[in-house]
C-alpha cells in the first residue's frame, strides 16, 4: 500500500467512472479528497460516503468545468475545506464523435473548454497552494497519441494538447519540487464506454491484452504518480491502454 497520509487532493470529475475510482483509491491510500461533479449529486454523495467509510475526509463540490468562475470557486472551496492542497488530478472531460466536415462550432468549443482550458485553469488556481512534493496529474487518452479510426479527431486533438501542457508545466514547476505528469488510458470499462458496448469488440482487437481496462487500474497509476515513489518522474506520460498504441 502506498502511504498518502496527510495529503490533500482535488480530483475533477470525481463522481463516476475513472474519476470516482481515483477518488476512492487516493482515500484508500490515506489522502483526504475533494472532488468536483457537474450534475450527478446522488453519485457524488455515494463517492463521498465511500471515502468517509475509509476514515478520510471527503468534499463533493458542484462545478461546471466549462465555467472559469466555477473552477476558481471549486479550488477555493477545496482549499478551505481541506486546509490546503497537495495533489491535483485533472480528470473531468467530455467526449465528442463526428468528422471534421460535420463539426458544430459550439460543440467543438465546449469540448476544448472542458478538455483543455479547464486543466489549465485548475492548475493555475491550485499552483499557489502547492509546496515541494506537490503533484499535478492529468488524465489524457491514448487517442491523443494514436487515432486508429475516424470520427474522433476533435477529441483526440484535445487530449494531444495535454502532452505539451504536461511537459511545459513540469519545466515551470520543477524548481519548486512539484511534479507534473500525464496518464493516458485506453478503452476503459465505464458507463461512457462499456466493455459490452457496440464497438467494444473492435476496441479490444486493438489491444495487446485483448481486454478493456478497469477504472481501478487507471486509478492505481494515478496513486503511484501521486506518491513519493514517483518523486523523480515529471513531464512524463504513463500510457495504460493494454498495448493499443504499442
Amino acid at each position: 500500500m502506498i502511504d498518502l497520509s496527510g495529503k490533500r487532493a482535488l480530483v475533477t470529475g470525481g463522481s463516476r467512472g475513472i474519476g470516482a475510482a481515483i477518488v476512492e483509491a487516493l482515500a484508500e491510500n490515506g489522502a483526504d479528497v475533494a472532488f468536483t461533479y457537474q450534475s450527478s449529486s446522488e453519485k457524488a454523495s455515494a463517492v463521498a460516503r465511500s471515502v468517509e467509510s475509509r476514515g478520510r475526509r471527503a468534499v463533493a463540490i458542484q462545478a461546471d468545468s466549462a465555467d472559469p468562475q466555477a473552477i476558481a470557486r471549486a479550488v477555493e472551496d477545496a482549499v478551505a475545506a481541506l486546509g490546503g492542497l497537495d495533489i491535483l488530478v485533472n480528470n473531468a472531460a467530455i467526449g465528442h464523435s463526428g468528422n471534421i466536415a460535420d463539426l458544430n462550432l459550439d460543440d467543438y468549443q465546449t469540448l476544448m473548454d472542458v478538455n483543455v482550458r479547464a486543466p489549465v485553469l485548475f492548475a493555475k488556481a491550485v499552483i499557489p497552494h502547492l509546496r515541494d512534493g506537490g503533484r499535478i496529474i492529468t488524465i489524457g487518452s491514448a487517442l491523443g497519441e494514436r487515432v486508429p479510426f475516424p470520427g474522433v479527431t476533435p477529441y483526440a486533438m484535445s487530449k494531444a494538447a495535454l502532452t505539451s501542457f504536461t511537459r511545459g508545466l513540469s519545466r515551470e514547476l520543477g524548481p519548486s519540487g512539484i511534479t507534473v505528469n500525464l496518464v493516458q488510458p485506453g478503452a476503459t470499462d465505464t458507463d461512457a464506454n462499456p466493455a459490452d458496448g457496440t464497438a467494444a469488440d473492435f476496441q479490444r482487437s486493438l489491444t495487446s491484452l485483448g481486454r478493456f481496462g478497469e477504472p481501478k487500474e487507471i486509478a492505481n497509476a494515478v496513486v503511484f504518480l501521486a506518491s513519493s515513489a514517483a518523486s523523480v518522474i515529471t513531464g512524463a506520460t504513463l500510457t495504460a491502454d493494454g498495448g493499443a498504441i504499442a
